[in-house]
């Protein structure tokens, strides 16, 4: 790279949204993190962030305000600092108080926690950082390792930074989300503005045996979980005009052969509409189940990708100031985001090198909060462990505890581990 010279880059589609809503209340960052089978040596962590910020690109931006579109400038100063977590996760990332980076990393005992604004990437763009991050720590503490493998990227790490929306998106086609409100939850906060976290720890195995014999994708079992608790504890509130839906993104990657590492997902809905006075588990799971199957196909995350780019092909080809925009965005967020109860997102089952095996326990994640949803909930595996976590603003867990007895009820054994702020 020529001296003197800047990389620029354009946000995503997905990617547009996050810098005109995010917030003290809505921050619009979600965490990663990585527990090690040895305590972390804060020297060390930081020394691997220097090494990995600066190599993988979608990270090595700060974020810049255009007269038409925000837009990514590449980040020519030192890596963020790397502190020992002393606060609630997933607060809003000031870039000024942060090298101007757009994540952070913090560490707790055994436990490497990476938390990204959304601006930058999903959540495979995250685990492809936290991943690079955990294997040069590794090496840099275990000098055997650092001996074979040096400080070069995993061969497997992706550095592409294709556009994937602008690449497969199709004419434009009619809209296709649903407006109409969907029930809230609500109830008393936590209080100091308390962020919740409820891990539910299980068997790979176990779940995927439960939920075959219902029929079902371990997603469509643990999205079906919830709605089931929901409706147990709120079924006096739960009417046709307002339905349990379930924001569940889509990682649009495997369906149109994308390795990008740029925000690539769509969102889908799994919708309960009450037609009658008593509902079962089994007819939840099967409403659950149709409700998703015939969202998730490859030509219908098609249409939904190719509405919002097309909007934005459309505004792009206008000099419509900023300002604008953004009110237009926000609008059009707000009664989105009224439409759905909550989001579940499963990102998957993590998998790492193998020489790097014996030193990682597990892998968990959370979202946090967003308009209408104080209660989320997140899918991560490694190995045969995986997190079912729920975050939460509210103090009643009656949700949660629901979620996790039915589960145990269909005879999967659950680890429950806290943040402590229920007990305090």
């Amino acid at each position: 790279m020529a001296k003197g010279y800047i990389h620029w880059d354009k946000l995503d589609n997905t990617a547009n949204l996050f810098p005109v809503i995010a917030g003290e209340s809505m921050t619009n960052t979600y965490r990663i993190s990585c527990t090690l089978t040895e305590e972390v040596n804060p020297e060390l962590l930081q020394e691997a962030v220097d090494i990995v910020t600066p190599r993988i690109k979608g990270f090595n931006l700060r974020l810049r305000t255009g007269v038409f579109w925000y837009y990514f400038e590449e980040n020519g100063k030192s890596a963020p600092r790397v502190k020992e977590e002393d606060n609630f996760p997933c607060r809003l990332i000031h870039p000024g108080k942060n090298n101007s980076y757009l994540f952070r990393v913090t560490y707790f005992k055994n436990r490497i926690n990476l938390e990204v604004f959304h601006v930058l990437t999903d959540g495979m763009g995250g685990i492809t950082f936290l991943k690079e991050l955990v294997y040069q720590y590794l090496r840099l503490a275990h000098p055997k390792l650092r001996e074979i493998y040096g400080d070069r990227l995993s061969k497997d790490t992706s550095l592409n930074r294709e556009d994937s929306f602008i690449k497969n998106y199709k004419k434009r086609s009619a809209p296709i989300y649903k407006f109409k409100r969907a029930f809230l939850i609500k109830g008393e906060r936590l209080p100091y503005n308390g962020f919740g976290v409820i891990h539910g720890n299980m068997s790979v195995s176990s779940l995927k045996e439960v939920s075959k014999r219902r029929g079902l994708s371990i997603n469509e079992y643990l999205v079906a979980t919830f709605i089931w608790a929901t409706y147990q504890e709120h079924y006096r509130f739960i009417t046709k005009k307002r339905p349990i839906r379930v924001a569940v993104p889509v990682d649009l990657r495997s369906y149109f052969s994308s390795n990008t590492t740029k925000n690539f997902f769509v969102m889908v809905s799994a919708e309960f509409v009450p037609q009658k006075e008593e509902y079962t588990f089994d007819d939840i799971c099967e409403i659950t189940h149709e409700s998703l199957r015939n969202q998730i196909s490859k030509e219908h995350l098609e249409k939904i990708f190719s509405y919002n780019v097309s909007n934005e092909q459309f505004f792009a080809a206008r000099a419509v100031p900023l300002f604008i925009k953004n009110l237009l965005i926000k609008l059009i967020y707000t009664r989105t985001a009224l439409a759905n109860t909550t989001t579940i997102t499963n990102i998957g089952n993590i998998k790492v090198d193998e020489v790097y095996e014996p030193y990682i326990e597990r892998f968990q994640s959370f979202l946090a909060f967003s308009k209408g949803q104080l209660l989320k909930a997140t899918v991560t595996s490694y190995k045969d462990t995986l997190s079912y976590t729920y975050t939460s603003a509210w103090k009643d867990v009656s949700i949660q505890r629901r979620v996790f007895r039915q589960i145990a009820e269909d005879g999967v054994d659950v680890l429950i581990e806290t943040n402590g702020v229920y007990y305090e």
